[in-house]
């Protein structure tokens, strides 16, 4: 039972909450749930906040895959300097360095990849 007078009794709310309650401020649904946003037509990613790219997944991971020992799926995300990287390595070990782009792809088809921007690769 709280006491009368305390700082705990009714009409308390702690620092952060709101007048009537529930979650505290800064939580709730994600601001993909609010419809569009301006400057995101292809949405946000719910767990980072962040709009999604124009770039998709499985362009960049097809891409990766089949050409990746020219750097074409880098090419097309936008990360220039890491594409020749790929390009260079791949043609200097004989193909031995045709590894690391067919990883890269698979990276890219996870959704561990972003765009040169930062932002998430769409679906």
């Amino acid at each position: 039972m709280v006491a009368p007078g305390s700082p705990h009794g009714s009409g308390f709310q702690p620092p952060g909450y709101p007048a009537a309650g529930g979650p505290p401020l800064g939580y709730g649904a994600p601001m993909a749930q609010y419809g569009p946003q301006p400057g995101a037509p292809y949405g946000i990613d719910p767990k980072t906040g962040i709009a999604f790219s124009d770039k998709q997944k499985l362009i960049g991971f097809l891409l990766q895959f089949f050409l990746g020992a020219f750097g074409a799926g880098r090419f097309y995300t936008g990360h220039v300097a890491i594409a020749i990287a790929q390009l260079i390595v791949t043609w200097c070990t004989c193909g031995i360095g045709a590894l690391w782009p067919t990883i890269d792809g698979i990276l890219m088809l996870t959704g561990s990849v972003t765009d040169a921007d930062g932002r998430p690769l769409r679906d």
